[in-house]
């Protein structure tokens, strides 16, 4: 079997990063990704990697510095957790995960946590897969979102999401996005959709999340990319040309 290993400061600039863009177009999304992989490394994020390039790895980080607006102090929070392809079903997902849970043992936490849902849906961990290993929900967010954990000790504090991002509503009306460079995508799709709400005459209001703090107070629990439309949270999923289209052709009339 293939070497599991860790993306670090020390190998970044020449290390694949299985969830990037691949082709030339991609390769500012990709330094995106690198440039806030960097800048965590100090606030204890880790990147294991299975040493192919493909889509094999998991990344995490300790609560207290996640880009995620819970409580869960003691745990290490699953950030991203992705095996896909010819690599489904060889049993990596179990050597990333035991590797995740031995790793934070030995950094004292005292579980894990991890944003998905109670049915699996675009870029947010599969369900049931968490729960076969063990985990549950612990708390809930509107209209979707689930905080699963995986507690060492029985008596680990139960932890929860933030008031800010339990509704799933915002003030602010019209298409709002919220976004990071946590993912290499959003770099790449943000700036095309921007693009074509101008040409069909609209707007829509970008607020890119910067800092660990602005990322802990925001009104969603998936900081990497929420679109809300008046008011309403639509999805996480990054739209594409063609999704955003569908949903300009769905909710405004031009």
């Amino acid at each position: 079997m293939e070497n599991i290993i860790a993306v670090t400061a020390n190998n970044i600039d020449r290390e694949h990063i299985c969830c990037a863009i691949s082709d030339k177009k991609g390769e500012t999304c990709v330094s995106s990704k690198k440039a806030w992989m960097s800048e965590r490394f100090a606030d204890g994020l880790v990147f294991r990697k299975l040493d192919v390039r493909g889509k094999v790895f998991i990344e995490y980080i300790p609560a207290e510095k996640a880009w995620c607006p819970i409580d869960a102090q003691g745990y290490m929070h699953i950030n991203c957790f992705w095996v896909s392809g010819q690599y489904k079903g060889k049993g990596y997902a179990d050597r990333l995960l035991e590797e995740c849970i031995q790793d934070a043992k030995s950094k004292g936490c005292c579980g894990l946590t991890v944003v998905a849902s109670e049915k699996k849906r675009p870029f947010l961990s599969d369900p049931d897969y968490l729960k076969y290993k063990g985990f549950s929900a612990a708390d809930t967010a509107a209209p979707f979102f689930v905080l699963y954990c995986l507690p060492f000790t029985g008596d680990a504090p139960a932890p929860r999401f933030r008031d800010c991002a339990k509704q799933g509503k915002i003030a602010e009306k019209g298409m709002v996005l919220y976004y990071t460079n946590q993912c290499p995508h959003t770099d790449k799709y943000v700036p095309i959709i921007v693009n074509l709400a101008k040409e069909r005459g609209t707007e829509i209001s970008i607020h890119k999340i910067e800092t660990t703090g602005q990322a802990q107070s925001a009104p969603t629990p998936f900081t990497t990319y929420s679109l809300f439309y008046d008011g309403e949270f639509v999805t996480n999923e990054i739209l594409g040309p063609a999704k955003f289209e569908k949903f300009l052709d769905q909710q405004i009339i031009n």
